[in-house]
């Protein structure tokens, strides 16, 4: 968006559904060595083929209207970044257009994203105090065409303070993004505010102009803790700023099926929130923790890997529950 001479994906007609993000067939080669290995390790990886292929085939509904999401937990550490832009880069690589907005003064999306991120960067701050226009900061991720990401630099790091003393501080981001939306952004299919681990004037923008929260949650104790005190929080934006937010949904991160307390906390994490809560988990990964390295998501870094997968399927859960809400209305 900021780069002229690049065609503006906001500005376009949207991408027909499936029209990237198609990976490569595994070779039979693959196919014919894991079958002759009978071992755990092999059906694991056979299994997440399986699934991989799948979901290639699997339509992915684009919604009626775009979709703000914010995914927030005020712990860190719970994959937050993670999810955020994984599930961002799977939609966008089956076609929808799809815009991340790094509120998080750590800038871990837009290094994540391949975006440009040094102090000085025009970022998501001086959209909040300095009434730029979000498209002027929006930089498109260089791995996926419909994918954009609004950076967040060091900047941001004071700006929970700067916001005190500002008019309407707690509705910056929902009229800097309604703009966009009413504007260059109005083919955009889903938004993601990727919230700092607190629940400061930076969540609270990112909850009043958001529908939906998203909360990753890691597989451990002191993870349900803090899932009391974020529904808490929630409530309260819905009942004095933004009645139409609600918690569409919850995803297991670090999942480890062979310990009792991952099996345990996601028993109760269900038990609690049944119909938020995602089947789909997300495993502990290398490909995952690697990938912002590589200036990556690891849908793209490394499609075949089980967190990839794990994505994908996450993402294609979201995309179907969010057609079906609409349809329900």
């Amino acid at each position: 968006m900021s780069n002229e001479q690049t065609h503006h994906p906001m500005a376009s007609e949207g991408a027909a559904p499936g029209a990237t993000g198609v990976s490569r067939e595994t070779s039979d080669p693959f196919d014919r060595l894991v079958e002759d290995n009978d071992s755990p390790l092999a059906a694991e990886m056979m299994a997440t083929e399986r699934h991989r292929r799948a979901l290639e085939s699997a339509t992915f509904p684009r919604p009626p209207r775009t979709r703000i999401i914010a995914v927030s937990n005020q712990k860190g550490g719970v994959g937050k970044t993670t999810t955020s832009v994984n599930v961002a880069a799977a939609l966008a690589k089956r076609g929808a257009n799809v815009l991340v907005i790094d509120a998080d003064p750590q800038g871990n999306a837009s290094t994540a994203l391949g975006v440009e991120h040094r102090s000085g960067t025009p970022s998501i701050y001086e959209v909040l105090l300095d009434d730029v226009p979000m498209h002027k900061v929006a930089q498109r991720c260089p791995d996926i065409d419909t994918l954009w990401c609004v950076p967040a630099t060091i900047d941001l790091a004071g700006a929970d303070i700067e916001l005190v003393s500002v008019v309407r501080r707690e509705f910056r981001l929902h009229m800097a993004l309604q703009a966009l939306l009413e504007g260059p952004g109005k083919d955009l299919d889903y938004v993601f505010i990727d919230c700092p681990p607190s629940l400061g004037l930076l969540t609270l923008n990112a909850m009043v102009v958001a529908t939906e929260v998203l909360i990753p949650i890691q597989c451990e104790y002191y993870a349900l803790e803090g899932l009391t005190q974020l529904m808490k929080t929630v409530e309260m934006v819905r009942k004095h700023l933004n009645q139409d937010i609600h918690v569409s949904t919850i995803v297991l991160t670090m999942y480890d099926s062979r310990t009792n307390l991952a099996r345990e906390v996601a028993t109760e994490v269900r038990s609690h929130f049944p119909t938020q809560t995602l089947e789909q988990t997300v495993p502990r990964s290398v490909r995952v923790s690697e990938a912002p390295g590589f200036g990556q998501t690891v849908i793209t870094h490394d499609p075949h890997s089980s967190g990839a997968v794990a994505y994908m399927a996450i993402a294609r859960d979201i995309a179907v529950r969010g057609a079906a809400g609409a349809e329900s209305k």
